[in-house]
């Protein structure tokens, strides 16, 4: 009876190398010499419970690793929502609603785990501890073999990958991971795996929250905040309780860099996902509205008030202010999910544009004119460039000094596998050895950066003239960029350029910043430059999204208030792509 049982099994005992296998009520293999019990257990073929006579149940077992008393089995899923908490709580504790965290953020948790059947559903996904495959009868037989070899080969291979022999003929194996499905995460392809959570995911789905509660905090401020460190993200498996204990496989899922780009994109993926409604209307009453979001960076950049009058003709005119355009729809074939931060910037940039031209010569020109008025008053684009221009340049010193002060590695690491362990512990001592002999012969303890020791701050710069402001500020200065002709007001700056503003295909064309940047006027890149580390993104960023405002603002030629006439551009150096148009203000609202 064993021996039909046992399947032919034929590897000697690890301990007494004797093959008289049996198989115990359980269904675990045992050795009938020694009692040696072993992990690997018997298949069953049900045909009468499950109704179908090509009906399969495929157990797996999980390696037993040696835990501590104070560990316990826990899931990936699990891991994600300690992550969730923390970073909820460091929200709420910097300001964010209690409204985010109790209905809004572990409701969208509880819809992601139900959407993935991860939980809360009465078909899980694939769990390592069993698989059941079913048929009906109605299919034929070829097929049912087939799908059955299919399913056979696939939970052969995770069994191989996650069962582990106390003793085996070869050698005793070496466990993969520290929670149970760390393996099924890795092997899970197609749509199950663009379903699975990530760290960029995380902050992906605080934004959602962030963006639902209407939130004054931009993706930016929030990707700001986690590398200030006032939002658990990095080294976050320091902060885990002892019962989870991360090992192996584990690294790759909970050690991930955030970027802009990676987090807004993983923000349509999980609405998508989590088939969520419309979002709550983005109104004129709320923050991230382009009016107010306008005036804050107005603030950052050091920039007259008078500017947003200009700005606000900028928003109408290209059809920016309108809710429908502003609020996020998830339920659309095609959802598209603003950057508000990145275009209230953009806004700000083209009225720069539409006043000053930032083409490497009228911008002066026009400094130089209102330098001969003689007005204190009077806002002078040359004197804000040298203001803001050496501020810019000691933040962004001081920001890599912080960032080379920051302790990036971990005072808990990672172990990846058995064989590395004692070497990973063995450098980790060797190096904190070397940072306190360093610190003796220094006969000081390292500098905390600033970002560490001030609470977060909203602004970069502090303009005024206050103790400890970067520069004067220039928010009441007045704005002198139109002149009278014939009864009609016209703007001084008479021509508008833009690069080249067709769309490229998605899938088949990429970022043509790199390309371009050095035909641009060096003005323009500054200004780029200078709202880009206000943001913390990169400049392509900040390029592309004025381009998409200059085509909403063009596109809209045909309104009585604005006259254009293009003109041609072939005098104009060959390494310029830039087309110029003639502009001219009939009348303001």
């Amino acid at each position: 009876m064993d021996e039909q049982l046992t399947g032919g099994y034929s590897e000697p005992c690890g301990q007494c190398a004797a093959v008289n296998w049996g198989v115990s009520d359980e269904g675990q293999f045992f050795c009938r010499s020694c009692h040696n019990v072993i992990e690997k257990t018997r298949e069953v073929v049900d045909v009468n419970t499950l109704h179908s006579k090509h009906s399969r149940i495929s157990q797996i077992t999980r390696p037993k690793k040696k835990r501590q008393e104070n560990e316990r089995e826990w899931m990936i899923c699990e891991g994600f929502q300690f992550i969730l908490k923390h970073q909820a709580k460091a929200l709420v504790s910097l300001g964010v609603c209690m409204k985010f965290e109790t209905e809004v953020l572990w409701n969208f948790w509880k819809r992601y785990l139900q959407n993935t059947q991860q939980a809360f559903t009465r078909n899980p996904v694939y769990t390592p501890r069993f698989t059941v495959f079913m048929k009906s009868q109605s299919d034929s037989e070829s097929n049912a073999q087939s799908e059955q070899s299919y399913h056979t080969e696939v939970a052969s291979e995770m069994s191989e990958e996650m069962s582990v022999s106390g003793y085996s003929s070869e050698a005793q194996s070496s466990v993969c991971s520290g929670s149970l499905d760390a393996v099924v995460y890795q092997n899970m392809k197609g749509t199950r795996m663009h379903n699975l959570m990530t760290m960029p995911r995380t902050l992906a789905l605080c934004y959602l929250a962030l963006l639902w509660v209407r939130e004054a905090i931009t993706l930016a401020d929030l990707l700001r905040m986690v590398s200030e460190r006032c939002i658990p993200y990095m080294n976050i498996h320091e902060a885990f309780p002892a019962e989870l204990s991360l090992f192996g496989k584990d690294v790759q899922f909970f050690n991930y860099l955030p970027s802009y780009s990676l987090v807004h994109k993983e923000a349509v993926t999980l609405a998508r996902i989590l088939q969520l409604p419309s979002f709550p209307t983005v109104s004129k009453d709320c923050l991230l509205h382009p009016f107010p979001l306008t005036v804050r960076y107005l603030l950052e950049a050091n920039l007259p008030n008078d500017l947003h009058v200009w700005v606000h003709k900028v928003i109408r005119q290209a059809a920016m202010e309108d809710s429908s355009f502003l609020t996020f729809e998830p339920s659309k074939e095609k959802p598209h999910l603003l950057r508000y931060d990145i275009q209230a910037v953009a806004v700000i940039i083209v009225t720069l544009k539409l006043l000053f031209k930032l083409d490497d010569h009228v911008e002066w020109k026009l400094s130089e004119e209102a330098a001969k008025k003689k007005k204190k008053k009077l806002f002078k684009l040359k004197k804000w460039f040298d203001v803001v221009q050496p501020v810019l340049e000691q933040a962004r010193k001081r920001e890599e000094r912080e960032e080379a002060q920051r302790q990036w590695g971990t005072t808990k690491p990672f172990i990846t596998s058995l064989k590395r362990k004692s070497a990973v512990l063995k450098k980790r001592r060797v190096a904190k050895h070397l940072e306190q002999k360093f610190q003796k012969f220094t006969d000081s303890a390292p500098e905390q950066s600033s970002s560490l020791t001030n609470p977060h701050a909203s602004f970069h710069f502090s303009w005024g003239k206050e103790e400890g402001s970067d520069g004067p500020s220039m928010y009441k200065k007045r704005l002198d960029c139109t002149l009278k002709k014939d009864g009609f007001k016209y703007l001084c700056n008479r021509k508008y350029w833009h690069p080249e503003l067709r769309l490229c295909p998605r899938r088949t064309c990429g970022d043509h910043f790199s390309k371009i940047e050095p035909s641009l006027p060096r003005m323009y890149v500054w200004v780029l430059d200078l709202f880009s580390f206000i943001l913390g993104v990169r400049q392509a960023e900040v390029h592309k999204e004025v381009l998409s405002v200059e085509r909403r603002f063009l596109k809209r030629n045909h309104q009585p208030k604005i006259q254009w006439t293009l003109t041609s551009c072939k005098n104009k150096k060959k390494r310029s792509k830039t087309c110029f148009f003639f502009l001219c203000i009939l009348y303001f609202d």
